[in-house]
């Protein structure tokens, strides 16, 4: 009578289906495993990136408070000498003589809406050492040293036709004396000799990234240097494109695309320039210094190569510092408010991260259990014995 091949295997034939369909199984259990772990990863990933975001944030207010106790140390401070302000930077750009800058502020000292009105000085905004404050006499000086006098006195202007209203030429290419400000410096008892610089807003590349959300300062959404641990160098204080403090009126909407100061002629100026509490803090530093950096008792680094060494040249036209903003113990509590609940914020996924962690690392090891399962059953001395038999009956004549 014809029987079924099936028939004529044995026992050792059924419990080789039996392990095939035990194997198949646990491959697809080690599948959703799998992608448990990436499920688990992905997630621990989000966490991870919403917390450097927050070191982020809590290293920027942390700067912000520092600003803050600064400026009231320096309001506090009965000496008139600690304080540079805006009049005492202009007194002394006015003495200088034959200089455009000289020019500019006393026509704006003098005349104050003359300036806006006349056709060679509408489109000024003012020199750089006028747009911009700081909030400590140091990071005044060194900011100053760093870009040195003649680009503090540069005028900055809006667009390139206040660029060529500034200065008439002849003819031949020499400069036309009675145009521009050569013709202004006589009406107030000045003459304007030699070179000097101008910014034109409109021609400077600005920068191209994003703006801190909910900050009045409007400043740069800037990466911050981090060590392998994660950590910012040690005396690491910020970027100095964003310590500079500005009028409200020059924080948006300066040129015709809608940029302020912060993101046109401080960027140009700055870049990435870093700052550093100490000379030591920034050397230490070096590797993750691209654009230069300044420390606060007198390092300067230029690019990635260039350093300043020798004696401190104070410049005498330095930033403003920014004594008498208002409501600096206000704004002090507010911004430690802020600070507590990012703290918070962060200590809540930490535990998040831990819990993740946890869960991946219990999967792994349930996966990688069935995975020595598996290659121990593949590896099996007796089991391939019979399962070559099994298949030599399959396949024999007689079967």
């Amino acid at each position: 009578m014809a029987t079924l091949p099936q028939c004529k295997l044995d026992g050792t034939a059924q419990n080789i289906d039996l392990l095939k369909a035990l194997i198949q199984k646990d491959q697809d259990n080690s599948q959703k495993l799998a992608q448990e772990v990436k499920h688990h990863e992905d997630k621990l990933n989000y966490l991870n990136a919403h917390v450097n975001a927050i070191d982020e944030s809590i290293h920027r207010l942390q700067g912000e408070l520092k600003e803050c106790y600064f400026s009231r140390m320096d309001n506090g401070n009965s000496s008139v000498s600690s304080v540079y302000t805006e009049k005492q930077m202009n007194d002394l750009v006015i003495q200088l003589d034959k200089t455009a800058a000289g020019i500019i502020c006393e026509v704006k000292d003098r005349h104050g809406s003359m300036l806006s009105t006349l056709k060679c000085t509408k489109d000024v905004l003012g020199i750089v050492a006028s747009l911009g404050k700081v909030c400590d006499q140091n990071l005044s000086r060194i900011l100053s040293e760093y870009l040195g006098v003649e680009t503090m006195l540069a005028i900055v202007c809006k667009t390139i036709d206040g660029v060529e209203a500034l200065e008439n030429y002849e003819k031949d290419g020499t400069v036309d004396m009675n145009a521009g400000l050569h013709g202004i410096a006589p009406t107030i008892g000045r003459i304007l000799n030699g070179r000097f610089l101008v910014y034109c807003l409109q021609n400077l590349r600005p920068f191209s990234g994003e703006i801190l959300p909910d900050d009045p300062q409007k400043k740069l959404a800037l990466m911050n240097p981090k060590l392998p641990n994660g950590k910012y160098p040690p005396g690491f204080l910020g970027f100095a494109v964003n310590m500079i403090y500005m009028d409200q009126q020059h924080l948006s909407c300066v040129t015709v695309d809608g940029r302020g100061l912060r993101e046109t002629l401080f960027y140009s100026l700055f870049s990435r320039l870093q700052v550093y509490n100490t000379r030591s803090d920034m050397m230490d530093a070096l590797p993750f210094i691209s654009d230069g950096a300044i420390s606060l008792d007198g390092g300067i680094l230029k690019g990635s190569g260039l350093f300043c060494l020798g004696e401190r040249n104070d410049v005498d036209i330095r930033f403003p510092t920014t004594h008498g903003i208002p409501n600096l113990l206000g704004e002090a509590t507010e911004i430690e408010q802020k600070l507590k609940f990012m703290e918070w914020k962060k200590q809540m996924l930490s535990s998040d991260i831990q819990r993740e962690e946890t869960l991946i690392n219990n999967v792994k090891c349930v996966l990688k259990a069935k995975s020595d399962g598996f290659k121990k059953l593949i590896n099996d001395e007796q089991l391939n014995k019979e399962f070559k038999k099994h298949i030599s009956k399959a396949n024999s004549p007689s079967s």
